[in-house]
């Protein structure tokens, strides 16, 4: 399975195949991890304001002296953000010191109060049409609109509902968590998938699988670069490595193909070894309709 330089989205934009993912990456050191990223080849760089990173984000993306049309830009309208997505893309905007967006995602299906509970006088459906209509009369400042965390019959319900089909939809990726049944349904609509923690995230057994390591070692590479290669040898999806660590945000980049056997290995991994790295606190709300969704 030969990597794949880019994914072409529904709009016609090419977006590349890896990024910077920024969530987690602790205050004090986004700046830098961006800066180092740009500088060796990266062209995505991706947070949230939910991160609360956006505004170090821009100044990384300033010290490193890439113009701006040289690198996709993605972040994300924050939870307790979805009664006022326009002041919200305004602030993104502003923190992040750029005049546009590539991509502006829906971070969770899950309207909140600013007080951190469910905000039931919200449905997603409708901030998803308001930021529809952004995307529309602010081509200048959006050039394309996604979601996050979505499942299958969310997404569904979204395209019964809506005029603009998702160009993203960006989940939880690697062999613990291949949510196969999503990507496929993506794919059949011409969605494209972003993954993130494509190592399981901070301190994960995958870094530790015996299969993971056989095979980097067989390539003389990292763990790290196995995993975060899988997802780039996926067909329709790209992906999110995260690091603050210089040396590994430029090793993170040096990706390697994977034969179809090495792939079916490392896909198998989730029959024995299953678990998701991001576990929400709103995840149980019922109301919110998440099961394996989230």
């Amino acid at each position: 399975m030969p990597l794949n330089p880019h994914t072409k989205l529904n709009t016609g934009a090419i977006m590349p195949t890896v990024g910077l993912g920024t969530w987690k990456s602790k205050p004090g050191e986004v700046e830098h991890a961006v800066e180092t990223a740009l500088r060796h080849g990266y062209k995505h760089i991706d947070t949230a304001t939910a991160y609360s990173n956006e505004a170090e984000v821009g100044k990384g993306i300033k010290a490193s002296g890439v113009p701006r049309e040289d690198f996709f830009l993605t972040t994300k309208l924050n939870n307790p953000d979805m009664g006022h997505p326009k002041e919200a893309l305004e602030y993104s905007l502003q923190q992040l010191d750029t005049p546009y967006l590539d991509l502006w995602l829906m971070h969770w299906p899950a309207p909140m109060t600013k007080e951190g509970g469910p905000d039931k006088s919200i449905d997603w459906l409708d901030t998803w049409h308001e930021m529809e209509k952004l995307y529309k009369t602010h081509p200048d400042k959006i050039k394309a609109i996604g979601v996050s965390n979505f499942c299958v019959e969310y997404l569904q319900r979204l395209l019964d509902n809506s005029e603009v089909v998702p160009a993203v939809n960006q989940i939880e990726l690697h062999p613990s968590c291949p949510q196969q049944a999503i990507v496929d349904f993506c794919t059949s609509k011409g969605i494209v998938v972003t993954a993130y923690s494509p190592l399981g995230s901070d301190g994960s057994p995958l870094l530790k699988n015996p299969v993971v390591n056989k095979i980097a070692e067989k390539h003389n590479v990292s763990p790290a670069i196995v995993l975060i290669s899988l997802q780039a040898n996926r067909p329709n999806v790209n992906v999110l490595p995260k690091s603050v660590t210089k040396e590994r945000v430029i090793s993170n980049f040096q990706l390697i193909d994977l034969s179809d056997e090495e792939v079916k290995e490392l896909n198998d991994i989730s029959k024995t070894e299953s678990f998701r790295a991001c576990h929400p606190k709103w995840a149980g709300w019922g109301n919110l309709g998440f099961t394996e969704a989230v």
